[in-house]
């Protein structure tokens, strides 16, 4: 039996439209690294209301220990929806360093 190979070695080999085909697999592909910006969370002017966690289309923004929110940069894309989303301006994006 053929062992699968995990990424593909040439650009042929990259699934059309770049899905995923292995089930509970996207935990293993970081894609931060695609990212030109990133967001930033000012807690003095959080209110808490968890439009940035219900609009983040990645999934990647959760709740901490005192109910704040922040990003996984390991799988945020920089889309800017939870900047665009948050009205009380607590989510700033800056440039990637």
């Amino acid at each position: 039996m053929k062992k699968a190979k995990k990424w593909p070695e040439a650009w042929h080999e990259v699934n059309v439209g770049a899905m995923v085909f292995e089930p509970c697999s996207a935990r293993e592909y970081h894609t931060g690294s695609w990212r030109a910006r990133r967001p930033v969370w000012d807690n003095t002017r959080c209110i808490r209301c968890g439009l940035c966690y219900i609009y983040c289309p990645e999934g990647c923004v959760s709740q901490n220990a005192l109910g704040y929110f922040e990003a996984d940069l390991n799988y945020c894309k920089g889309c800017g929806i939870c900047a665009h989303e948050c009205w009380p301006t607590a989510i700033a994006m800056v440039e990637e360093a």
